[in-house]
């Protein structure tokens, strides 16, 4: 069954561009043209990843409140920005909100086209985990990648399928630093250094939400991070 995408722009020929663009590419493609008409649809079933632009009509942050309702969902549903909106302020106010990344208007469409490809792929090698790396357990944490699993200390922690592959990537190898162009390979995204620091301050924030006393993540200046060893 092909795989469907959400696109969420209220400007028409825009839209039909990138709609085109994927149903070319064998995807199922839903569109639509405000927040309100896309939540009321959305309500029934999740896509398997939604592209939202912010300023939707006369909502200058509807796509953000959007994010946060899909987010609220489902914690792993795939959930790109693509907007015309450039400042690092709004870039970091998406991934705050729950996006997965962060794409401007001005980028092509193979480069679109790559970051959901990149997407699906951290999704599918969740779901096709070795049985051998069912559950990587490091101390009080437990991740199963297969079931896109998180939990620290017996609590779930509600992480995206980026935020996953990030912190896969620094759980493999208790104490060894893992600089962000590591980590960007990683979680397969091709995004600027800042957008992984972001995603390293929403990890350390969802974990710190279920254990205030959360110190695992380590900043090695100049350097990368590194996950510590814990009781």
């Amino acid at each position: 069954m092909a795989k469907t995408i959400a696109i969420v722009e209220d400007e028409p020929a825009i839209r039909e561009n990138y709609a085109d663009l994927f149903r070319r590419q064998g995807f199922h493609v839903d569109t639509y043209d405000a927040r309100a008409s896309a939540s009321a649809a959305l309500q029934a079933r999740l896509p398997d990843l939604a592209i939202l632009d912010i300023a939707l009509g006369d909502e200058f942050d509807g796509g953000f409140e959007l994010c946060r309702e899909l987010r609220g969902r489902s914690a792993t549903l795939p959930i790109i920005f693509l907007t015309a909106r450039d400042s690092d302020i709004d870039s970091v106010a998406g991934l705050r909100v729950g996006a997965d990344d962060y794409v401007t208007k001005d980028a092509s469409l193979h480069q679109l086209s790559a970051r959901v490809s990149a997407l699906f792929r951290r999704v599918d090698a969740a779901q096709m985990a070795a049985p051998n790396e069912q559950t990587l357990s490091v101390g009080p944490l437990a991740l199963q990648p297969e079931q896109m699993r998180v939990s620290w200390r017996g609590k779930p922690v509600q992480l995206t399928i980026t935020e996953l592959w990030i912190l896969h990537a620094l759980v493999r190898y208790p104490g060894h630093v893992k600089s962000r162009q590591q980590l960007m390979e990683a979680a397969d995204t091709y995004v600027d250094l800042a957008t992984i620091t972001s995603h390293i301050k929403r990890i350390r924030r969802k974990f710190l939400e279920v254990d205030p006393a959360f110190d695992a993540i380590e900043a090695a200046y100049g350097a990368g991070y590194r996950w510590l060893s814990q009781d």
